[in-house]
């Protein structure tokens, strides 16, 4: 017997890949589930039609050598089980889902490794957060790039420090006091104007009532300053004053945070390059997108599944 390949029929069997592309955009927005439900098809097909899709979308779109790339992780599961993801600032799209070795300096590695010679030194500039292993693999594999910490991860340090204060003012009051600081985290991290008329009268009596709380949000607030200076002279002016403002405070958590800054300084203000400007609203919007991705893939445990959702999430539909 003779079988001959059909052209419009998919590589999986039974169905077209007029089908499979269908599948495979509604997919785009809905979980494997839904997808399930609405089509009566069982779950295992679905995925794998999904991923015939995902595939063929990286293979009209093949990814091109990035100049400027964005560092960043995913945790996977529970406990601290991370993946590092690389983004390509310039097309705003993910480039490589890193493997189970983490955040560790052999991961990053091997992604600079998988590129040309020519390609490694055509990187530029690194965008990341302040862990070590990042900074040491893009210095060791491209000598022309530069390191650019991104101040959302500087924000959260911040963030982290005030709420160490939080706590440690918690513990330290008694009686009556306490109540002013207890549930008090949100209002504490957030801008005064992104508080509600309640947020705000709540704000300000725990700031009347606790001088200590008063000073670290006064502080949280005017670091944000730095980034409106033009040059890296008067940046650097404003935060040795900043730092000083800190003495006798016995604000222990943003003393570790100033100290911080000033060991990553180079990285923090290349910010006021106007050559190293880059798309943070890419970056915090593809972050979000990931969440959502995770969430619809609740469940499913093949990572080549997770690696072709997000690294498709900004291809455009076939």
């Amino acid at each position: 017997m003779k079988t001959e390949r059909l052209e419009f029929l998919a590589d999986i069997n039974r169905y077209t890949q007029r089908y499979a592309q269908w599948i495979g955009r509604q997919c785009r927005e809905k979980s494997i589930k839904a997808v399930a439900e609405e089509t009566n098809i069982g779950w295992d097909a679905i995925k794998e039609l999904d991923k015939l899709y995902m595939n063929r979308q990286m293979e009209a779109n093949p990814i091109e050598p990035p100049r400027r790339i964005g560092i960043d992780e995913l945790a996977i599961g529970r406990g601290h089980s991370y993946r590092i993801l690389i983004h390509d600032l310039d097309r705003r799209r993910p480039n490589w889902f890193g493997d189970d070795r983490g955040r560790s300096r052999e991961a990053i590695d091997s992604y600079f490794q998988s590129l040309s010679d020519t390609e490694r030194v055509g990187i530029e500039l690194g965008v990341m957060d302040m862990w070590g292993p990042y900074r040491a693999s893009l210095e060791a594999n491209c000598p022309n790039a530069v390191v650019h910490y991104d101040h959302f991860h500087l924000a959260k340090h911040l963030g982290e420090a005030i709420d160490k204060v939080r706590k440690a003012e918690y513990k330290r009051m008694e009686g009556s006091q306490r109540r002013y600081i207890k549930g008090s985290k949100y209002i504490l991290l957030s801008h005064r104007n992104n508080l509600d008329a309640k947020g705000r009268r709540s704000l300000d009596e725990l700031l009347r009532v606790n001088r200590r709380l008063n000073k670290a949000y006064l502080l949280k607030e005017s670091f944000s300053r730095i980034w409106t200076y033009k040059s890296e002279g008067w940046a650097r002016r404003f935060f040795d004053q900043w730092k000083a403002s800190l003495k006798w405070q016995r604000l222990e958590p943003l003393e570790r945070f100033a100290r911080l800054v000033e060991g990553h300084w180079d990285g923090i203000v290349r910010a006021l390059d106007p050559n190293c400007k880059i798309p943070m609203g890419f970056v915090e919007g593809m972050n979000t997108k990931i969440r959502a991705i995770q969430k619809r893939a609740y469940g499913v445990r093949d990572e080549d599944y997770l690696r072709l959702k997000i690294l498709t999430s900004t291809l455009p539909k076939l």
